[in-house]
């Protein structure tokens, strides 16, 4: 299967309602060209997994200000105002999750694992609704699995057949997405030729990876 793809051929995978991953640590590492194409189409009620909703002109903040995400689960939203005013206002479902709790989830999603155990928030309104197990006397919460219809992740270089390389800090959730969708569409700073990519840097296999936009 030819896995290099034309921008307009990969946003064909984005459609209204779905649940998206989008990777990236305050929209760094965040596939910045693919959120201005689902921008450009007008894909609308989007559910979005994220680290966090970035800043209102920079990553997954610039799909909460143009309306087009109903739901974000996030990690924080401290950087982007519009998240928290269109919260407020009853226009977005905010569900924050701890950082570690949000990447274990997603991580779980990805290795075929119902969820994990925490004891954060265990006491708190975090816990109402959700299952507690009591452990060697000590009690945690059942935080369920994530997955998503599509990922979008951004590759610093990435070969023909879907291997990934992340540069230093992009590679943040990036890997723990690609685990965790359907498709895996990969925005790649670099393409090269296979064998162009050193065997030892591979961090997420191709595999994982359905589709490649280009440069």
């Amino acid at each position: 299967m030819k896995k290099v793809i034309s921008m307009d051929e990969a946003i064909s995978h984005i459609q209204d309602g779905m649940m998206i991953m989008i990777g990236g640590f305050l929209a760094c590492g965040s596939p910045h060209k693919i959120i201005d194409a689902i921008i450009e189409k007008g894909v609308k009620d989007l559910t979005i997994i994220g680290n966090d909703t970035g800043f209102v002109d920079r990553g997954i903040g610039k799909l909460v200000v143009s309306g087009q995400a109903k739901k974000v689960i996030v990690s924080h939203i401290g950087t982007n105002k519009e998240t928290g005013r269109l919260m407020n206002e009853g226009k977005l479902e905010v569900v924050l999750v701890p950082q570690g709790t949000l990447a274990e989830q997603v991580r779980a999603g990805g290795a075929g694992l119902g969820g994990v155990l925490t004891p954060i928030g265990v006491g708190t309104p975090v816990a109402e609704g959700k299952d507690h197990l009591i452990i060697d006397g000590k009690t945690y919460l059942l935080e369920k699995a994530l997955k998503a219809d599509v990922a979008l992740i951004f590759g610093s270089k990435v070969d023909e057949k879907g291997n990934v390389y992340y540069h230093e800090s992009t590679r943040n959730f990036n890997p723990l997405m690609a685990t965790a969708a359907e498709k895996v569409i990969v925005e790649a700073e670099e393409l090269v030729k296979v064998g162009e990519l050193d065997p030892h840097l591979v961090m997420t296999p191709g595999l994982f990876v359905q589709y490649i936009v280009k440069p």
